[in-house]
């Protein structure tokens, strides 16, 4: 598929394209059947956006995407650059009037991993990935067939100094919560509700210590059996799902 010719699906995808990027959408096939609240507000949206708004049915929307999990909505459109700062993602958060949720990665190096870890900040959705440039994997095929698209719709952030971003974080009341087997309490035990910043080390290694002294708690997921610690991926879903559930 040439860059001029992605297909966003679903909801999420192509509302935060409409939201981060409209010049880049050419054109937006709906579903005419469904007219359920969330379509209307959709097409309201994307009216204003001044998208092109094309009829269509569920078989011509699953030939595009390949997939019935479209929810009605496909979009054609440009590749965008998502070089962009924690600084502009915070200030559309807030412009959106939204509570930030922010998932950090400190040595995650495994292209699949972040692919997966992507795709779960997608679903749960989170409004950047964070991850230090010297310490991490870029943006490369594995990880954008992993992510299942979720490596176009979230901001993907290398910063050249992570302990500082978190510092940047925490100015904004940005509540930095780090992932720890030796911490003492849960991420059950926490209200997730504010503001928040994940941070998540690599499996086995952790965070580094001082992105560890850089947070502003410490928390431990609890294991119930012999492993001593989860993917970070499936991590990173752990803890991103519970802010979620908390904000209901």
């Amino acid at each position: 598929m040439s860059s001029a010719n992605k297909v966003l699906f679903g909801f999420h995808a192509v509302t935060v394209r409409l939201k981060t990027a409209p010049d880049s959408i050419s054109e937006i096939h709906i579903d005419t059947s469904r007219r359920d609240q969330r379509m209307r507000q959709f097409v309201e949206r994307a009216k204003e956006a001044g998208a092109k708004l094309l009829d269509s049915d569920d078989e011509r929307l699953k030939a595009l995407c390949g997939t019935h999990r479209h929810q009605g909505v496909v979009a054609r459109v440009s590749a965008v650059s998502q070089a962009r700062t924690l600084d502009e993602v915070l200030e559309d958060v807030e412009s959106a009037e939204d509570t930030p949720l922010i998932l950090v990665l400190d040595g995650v190096t495994d292209p699949h991993n972040l692919g997966a870890c992507l795709r779960v900040a997608d679903g749960a959705g989170a409004h950047a990935v964070v991850a230090p440039k010297d310490h991490a994997v870029g943006l490369n095929a594995t990880v954008a067939k992993v992510a299942s698209g979720a490596a176009e719709t979230v901001p993907y952030l290398m910063v050249t100094n992570l302990a500082r971003s978190l510092k940047e974080l925490k100015e904004r009341n940005v509540w930095v919560v780090g992932t720890s087997d030796q911490a003492e309490k849960s991420i059950y035990d926490l209200d997730l509700k504010g503001p928040v910043a994940l941070v998540l080390g690599a499996e086995g290694s952790g965070m580094r210590q001082l992105t560890a002294k850089t947070c502003d708690e410490l928390v431990r997921i609890p294991m119930k059996g012999a492993v001593e610690s989860l993917n970070v991926s499936v991590a990173a879903a752990v803890c991103l799902y519970e802010a979620l559930r908390q904000r209901g």
